[in-house]
């Protein structure tokens, strides 16, 4: 073996061993390319990782395959900054949750000593604020992952916000974990078209029959945002606003829920729509605050009648 090949073989076993945790079969010949080596040097690689106690399995066919096998426990073969990267991931997940902690906890265990003094930084130094309560099921969570990646036809009944619970048969394409929830983003083929389901309504998770060829969509988190953008729920308030939008979408913060639209230069239309007519009303008298003048073009009268209440309260303090 030569000096640069030697020099390169645990990142390109790290690189081998990521791509068979990315896909469920390769065939060798896209392997060798990923890696830029010869057939004979994937061989080697190959069983390398069998010496380690990886689970790689050959797949028959003409050009011949590997994949990973399941089920299995896999050691460590993380580097310095996967790892510490990890860790935040757990962190960042829930640091209430007590299996990010159970999680963080082994890593801590399994990683060489030299990382342990960082990850205990990490963990002692850092925390999340839950974004909301989330009562997703990672099981359910898992089984959908793993049906997005190996673009597995998928079955599952859903309970919507409005409206009766039914079956529903889709093409998973993408998880996206977006104001204390998680969502599926999928081709829903009795429907014919791209619906998001949240991810703690869904139950049920099983393999229909077949796979699918991947569908376009090259931008998850912008198409719930656009979904939820557009979408029209029980209450909607709609303002004119003498701001420009980008200076509107400066100012507020957190996830807006509703659409704002130029309409000029220095003006621009604000749409505020959601199930609540508290967060409705709350987001309302956020652009009410924005220091411009503001038209309300269209209220409900459940929605008028907390802004009046806020207003009141407002003008009686000392």
């Amino acid at each position: 073996m030569s000096e640069s090949v030697r020099a390169g073989l645990p990142q390109r076993l790290l690189r081998l061993l990521s791509l068979l945790q990315a896909r469920r079969e390769w065939s060798g010949a896209d392997l060798a390319d990923r890696l830029g080596v010869s057939a004979r040097t994937l061989r080697r690689d190959v069983d390398r990782l069998r010496g380690l106690d990886y689970r790689v399995e050959g797949v028959p066919g003409v050009a011949g395959g590997y994949r990973l096998a399941s089920g299995h426990g896999l050691p460590p073969l993380l580097d310095d900054e996967e790892a510490v990267s990890l860790a935040l991931a757990l962190v960042s997940a829930d640091g209430a949750r007590e299996g990010a902690l159970s999680a963080l906890a082994k890593l801590e265990r399994i990683l060489p000593a030299r990382l342990r003094p960082r990850l205990a930084a990490v963990r002692g130094s850092a925390s999340a604020v839950p974004a909301g309560r989330d009562d997703t099921d990672p099981a359910t969570l898992g089984r959908l992952a793993a049906h997005c990646r190996d673009r597995v036809v998928t079955a599952f009944a859903y309970r919507p916000r409005s409206g009766e619970p039914g079956e529903r048969r889709v093409e998973p394409h993408h998880l996206v974990s977006h104001g204390g929830h998680w969502y599926l983003i999928a081709h829903d083929l009795d429907r014919d078209g791209w619906r998001t389901f949240r991810v703690d309504r869904v139950g049920g998770v099983r393999a229909a029959h077949g796979r699918f060829a991947p569908r376009d969509l090259p931008d998850p988190a912008g198409h719930l945002l656009g979904g939820f953008a557009e979408a029209t729920y029980a209450h909607t308030v709609h303002l004119a606003v003498d701001l420009p939008a980008r200076e509107v979408r400066g100012r507020l913060y957190g996830p807006f829920p509703g659409r704002i639209e130029p309409d000029g230069e220095d003006r621009c239309r604000v749409r505020v729509s959601a199930d609540s007519p508290h967060l409705v009303a709350q987001y309302t008298a956020a652009v009410l605050c924005l220091d411009a003048r503001v038209t309300v073009e269209q209220v409900t009268a459940e929605i008028a009648g907390h802004l009046r209440r806020a207003g009141g309260a407002l003008l009686s303090c000392p």
